[in-house]
């Protein structure tokens, strides 16, 4: 047989070279791939590897085949992969006897085209399944992590972000915020939300809307938080909208709001840049439930607070200049509060000149009023005149499903009754 591998070889282990280079693939493993891959073929051709020996050497690119056989009397050959003639032996060398074993080298290229095809489809099988173990085993521990990547390409519902060493990084659009735009070759700086690995192909999912990637952008700008002088308990985001973080310390020392927000508001304005301008607030966090819910409802001033543990509700009392403050442009106010003390919050008006006056069943306005329209108004916790009056016109709106024309009439109605 030939001596050595032809080109065929060397470019093989030259492609897996350049895959352990780019793909940080060790030196190990890709020799017992290779070894593996060409083990594979050559038992498809003579129905097994036992007789045969492959050294690889990955970093020189060099391959050699050695088929081992044991010497025979003349004609006594039964299997020509296993055994060999005496007299073919001595031709190799004339010291070979009966019973010895000779090792020849053989060329790959020899077993013919179709064995060559089949070696590259073995290895590029392995390989695939090298990169993607590769690829998960570096991510798969990694959720919650900041990274930035290079934006690579950009689809319509989705933005694929290459990494420092060349993974692909998914960016779905459902994780932007409303105001991102990107372009091929910008930076994105975003959280590693989750690693999926079905049939073996991982997809690593990124967000930037993420109360986690917010909090990893406060740990980068405020040392105390990763000093740990700092606990940020919770946060709530409406992205690209507003946010409300809630935030404590047990050293007297530090002012925890302060600290997040930075002198001039040094620290916070970079989150809120990296953020395309969305609104922090950053607030106090108390173990009361009172407090923490008045102060999530900042900047209005709460009155008074009524609490339902058992179903998470609370009722607010506010003067009715502070209503409009405690809901926010678009509701964002009250809804970022729900979201951060975890509590249904309904605001109502606490207007001292109605007390002392008789209040109403909404039933006795039937003659004027839908009953269809009453029934969706006390589906929401509202029974009497007073109530509904003392109840912030958006929440009628929302939280009954009626058409702000609807609600205006039933105001105009009840309002009429306590100015008679």
């Amino acid at each position: 047989m030939a001596t050595k591998s032809t080109n065929q070889q060397p470019s093989m282990i030259e492609t897996l070279k350049e895959f352990k280079d780019t793909k940080n693939i060790d030196r190990t493993t890709l020799v017992s791939v290779l070894e593996e891959s060409f083990r594979n073929v050559i038992a498809k051709i003579f129905g097994s590897d036992e007789n045969f020996d492959v050294i690889v050497n990955p970093d020189k690119g060099d391959l050699e085949i050695y088929m081992k056989r044991i010497v025979v009397e003349n004609g006594a050959v039964q299997d020509e992969n296993k055994e060999i003639e005496l007299k073919e032996a001595q031709k190799i060398s004339a010291d070979y006897e009966v019973g010895e074993d000779v090792s020849e080298p053989v060329d790959f290229a020899s077993f013919g085209r179709r064995a060559i095809l089949n070696l590259r489809q073995t290895l590029a099988s392995k390989i695939l399944e090298l990169e993607h173990d590769a690829v998960y085993n570096q991510y798969k521990d990694r959720v919650g992590e900041l990274i930035s990547g290079e934006v690579y390409q950009t689809w319509k519902r989705e933005i694929l972000i290459i990494d420092d060493q060349n993974n692909e990084l998914i960016l779905p659009k459902a994780e932007q915020i409303p105001s991102d735009s990107f372009r091929k070759g910008e930076t994105v700086r975003a959280v590693i939300l989750r690693v999926d690995n079905e049939n073996n192909n991982p997809k690593i999912i990124l967000s930037r809307t993420s109360p986690m990637f917010l909090q990893r952008l406060l740990e980068q700008e405020v040392p105390e938080i990763t000093d740990g002088l700092i606990t940020v308990h919770k946060i709530a985001r409406i992205p690209g909208e507003r946010a409300k973080i809630a935030v404590e310390t047990y050293d007297e020392r530090i002012d925890p709001v302060g600290a997040c927000v930075g002198v001039k508001g040094a620290r916070i304005h970079g989150i809120v840049r990296e953020l395309n301008n969305e609104n922090i607030d950053v607030i106090n966090y108390s173990a009361n439930t009172k407090i923490f819910i008045q102060r999530a409802l900042s900047p209005a001033r709460v009155s008074s607070i009524t609490l339902d543990e058992e179903s998470r509700k609370a009722d607010v009392f506010l003067a009715p200049e502070e209503v409009s403050l405690a809901i926010g442009r678009g509701g964002l106010n009250i809804k970022l509060a729900s979201l951060l003390t975890e509590f249904t919050i309904d605001v109502y008006r606490d207007s001292a000149d109605s007390e002392g006056e008789e209040d109403i069943y909404l039933e006795e306005f039937s003659d004027e009023i839908d009953s269809w329209v009453i029934n969706a108004i006390k589906s929401i916790g509202l029974d009497t005149a007073k109530s509904v009056l003392n109840a912030p016109r958006e929440m009628l709106i929302e939280k009954a499903d009626l058409e702000e024309e609807t609600v205006d009439h039933v105001l105009e109605v009840l309002r009429a009754e306590f100015e008679q």
